[in-house]
């Protein structure tokens, strides 16, 4: 005997992988050959062809109504309906259970075109940790439901992975750039591109995918130019916001180890870098001698880079360590890099030189006059004002009252919680890095707290609450926990989406009273990323328990609100669970 198994969860979480391997390993117990097409997160689909479905003397078939698979091949074959939660259950029950002739509704059947594209996509957020990923296998997985061949580069926090080669790159139909920051785009250079956010991706997937077959544009040879319309596309926007998470997102590690060896070099005592030649003092002046020092002028640096391409590099870290030295901070910085940027820019195109000499404009003239205005201006214009803002702000942040932290505290959490990693939540965390390369650690530690605090949330809300929940969305919780230990904002995405008007107000809630008590305890953090693991080295943090106390607090506020105004998911089959509070 022959079967084949379809699962798919409307989370795309691991309940359908789960649910197929339960299947998949009583029907081999009973000597049963299986076929399996998974739907899920945690490993790439293999579609079945409807000549393999064919050999099967029955399908079993646990898809919900809501999900994007192509049933048309199931059309006149014996087919078992089931769920995830009734195969989780009982498998061998599925198993027995009689199959029928199946006809697969029409309001199923895939509405996009079934044209085969070879499509080449690339992903990348300012952090490189959770959007880069999640919106690459969202990417794949709506590919492959339309029969394409597709292949998507994560450019990461630990670099760029699965990446693409020259021929395919050159055989490809489509290109999406999913991207938060500027990426390199020559060798996309005359194929149709399209461009969007890592959250576009993430959230309006099958928008995404229509949108680039329809609106993409043939991209001109230079690499940071604007995509030139090959027929009725829409020109990309870039704008301010994007190069400053360019910027932020070459800095950022630039921070975390700096941070992190600071913290380091204090395990010998608080005071042990003050004995010249010791250890401590070597790692602090790599940490804070030296990497703190160069987080500035990367920042300025790579926000002209993503401004005017390489011609920026220059002027920008010139721009940024004048703005260090003057004292004018991460403001002076952003500044500098934006000055820089668009000085080059601007003389890039008013610049016009013999074809013979134009060579030199990117190597020696941009560069030189560029440096010379953003250096000039930085030194007689922007730097001691800016100094002068920098130093009443870090005063005011060092020495403000109860009442004044708190306050802080609770806007940095309700823009932390508000739109999960979007616009607002990057505002939030960049002032908070921000900070770091003036000494105050404050405020990045209500902000990482605040940010762990929407997937924990969810999280606590699933099992408190576990029968108003789905298998699929428990199961979600359960990643959304690990996700959140980490400082993966994002890990609450998949519940916003699906219940925001609930979701987003718990959060916040929860966010923002982590925040205050983050800011009332005084806890200070040397990194700006890496979660409750970063807890683990010795003053990276102080009053440790006080701030693990902050973050339990937010988040069991929000589990506990959430759980308490969620509507049970009429759509589940599972019974109440023992321990289910509400």
């Amino acid at each position: 005997m022959k079967i084949a198994i379809i699962t798919a969860c409307p989370a795309g979480v691991a309940t359908s992988f789960m649910a197929a391997r339960r299947l998949e390993e009583k029907a081999k117990k009973q000597g049963i050959e299986t076929l399996v097409e998974c739907h899920s997160n945690v490993e790439p689909v293999q579609l079945l062809t409807a000549e393999q479905l064919a050999q099967c003397d029955k399908v079993i078939l646990a898809v919900p109504q809501n999900h994007n698979v192509d049933l048309s091949r199931l059309n006149g074959l014996n087919v078992v309906l089931s769920s995830i939660d009734t195969i989780l259950a009982d498998p061998q029950a599925v198993l027995d259970s009689d199959a029928k002739s199946f006809e697969a509704p029409q309001q199923v059947a895939p509405a996009q075109s079934s044209d085969h594209l070879n499509v080449v996509a690339v992903t990348a957020c300012p952090t490189g940790v959770a959007h880069t990923f999640m919106a690459a296998e969202a990417l794949e997985q709506a590919g492959q439901r339309r029969g394409w061949t597709i292949k998507v580069e994560t450019r990461g926090s630990v670099g760029a992975k699965n990446q693409l080669t020259d021929d395919e790159i050159a055989n490809a139909d489509l290109v999406i750039l999913a991207t938060d920051i500027e990426v390199d785009r020559s060798p996309f250079a005359g194929k149709k591109v399209y461009h969007c956010s890592t959250g576009s991706a993430l959230k309006k997937t099958q928008q995404v995918l229509d949108d680039a077959v329809a609106n993409a544009t043939v991209q001109s040879g230079s690499s940071s130019g604007a995509a030139t319309s090959g027929g009725s596309g829409k020109k990309e926007k870039s704008g301010p916001y994007k190069h400053l998470l360019t910027g932020v997102s070459f800095m950022l590690p630039m921070v975390v180890a700096g941070g992190l060896l600071i913290a380091i070099s204090f395990i010998f005592g608080i005071h042990a870098f003050e004995q010249k030649g010791t250890l401590a003092a070597a790692l602090m002046d790599i940490g804070g001698g030296t990497a703190f020092k160069l987080m500035i002028p990367v920042l300025a640096g790579y926000i002209a880079y993503s401004i005017a391409d390489r011609p920026g590099l220059t002027p920008g870290m010139i721009g940024g360590l004048l703005a260090s030295t003057l004292g004018a901070g991460f403001i002076g910085g952003i500044i500098a890099g934006f000055l820089a940027g668009y000085t080059a820019k601007f003389f890039a195109t008013a610049i016009k030189l013999p074809e013979s000499v134009e060579s030199l404009k990117p190597i020696l003239i941009i560069p030189l006059l560029a440096s010379a205005v953003t250096g000039l201006v930085m030194i007689y214009v922007v730097g001691k004002p800016t100094a002068a803002l920098m130093e009443s702000m870090t005063h005011f942040l060092k020495n403000m009252g109860s009442a004044n932290a708190i306050l802080l505290g609770i806007v940095v959490g309700l823009m932390m919680c508000f739109d999960l990693g979007g616009p607002i939540n990057k505002a939030a965390y960049t002032f908070g890095v921000g900070l770091l390369a003036s000494q105050t650690y404050a405020p990045m530690a209500a902000i990482m707290a605040s940010g762990m605090v929407p997937p924990l949330g969810m999280a606590i809300a699933t099992v408190i609450a576990r029968r108003k929940f789905s298998k699929a969305e428990t199961e979600a919780g359960k990643a959304a926990f690990v996700l959140g230990l980490c400082f993966i904002t994002e890990g609450s995405i998949p519940f916003a989406a699906r219940d925001p008007l609930r979701v987003i107000p718990a959060n916040m809630i929860g966010g923002a009273i982590t925040g205050a008590l983050s800011m009332y305890f005084g806890c200070k953090l040397m990194a700006p990323h890496g979660g409750i693991f970063v807890l683990a080295i010795p003053h990276a943090i102080n009053h440790v328990l006080l701030y693990l106390i902050s973050i339990v607090v937010g988040a069991a506020v929000t589990g506990i609100i959430y759980a308490f105004f969620r509507k049970p998911d009429t759509t589940s089959i599972a019974k109440p669970a023992s321990g289910s509070i509400i």
